[in-house]
């Protein structure tokens, strides 16, 4: 199933400072935060992002930029993702997922 949201980083967000002063650049991990925030709300409670085992950043993404994030759930164990701006890809990747109860103490 698929899952869809649009967001914009704003100029002044914390992570910028210092960023590539004159040329800022949102952080990857931030992107990253958005879109694990999609696939927690997506699927569910009883799952927990064990891993990222492919990201791939294919362009920069700039504040201000409206990126629409796609999340497909690939059942329970996993989720593919595509960042875009209009047309642009801004990264891609896979999320794995596992069962809260499954996932070993020690990676929560």
């Amino acid at each position: 199933m698929g899952y869809e949201r649009t967001v914009s980083i704003r100029h002044d967000h914390p992570s910028l400072a210092g960023h590539f002063p004159g040329h800022p650049v949102v952080p990857g991990v931030v992107l990253l935060d958005e879109v694990l925030s999609i696939v927690r709300e997506a699927s569910g409670a009883a799952q927990s992002v064990t891993g990222l085992p492919l990201v791939k950043f294919s362009s920069p993404l700039r504040p201000g930029e409206v990126v629409t994030i796609h999340v497909d759930l690939d059942g329970a164990t996993g989720a593919a993702f595509s960042c875009r701006v209009e047309t642009r890809l801004v990264a891609s990747g896979t999320v794995e997922l596992a069962p809260v109860h499954a996932v070993p103490a020690e990676r929560m």
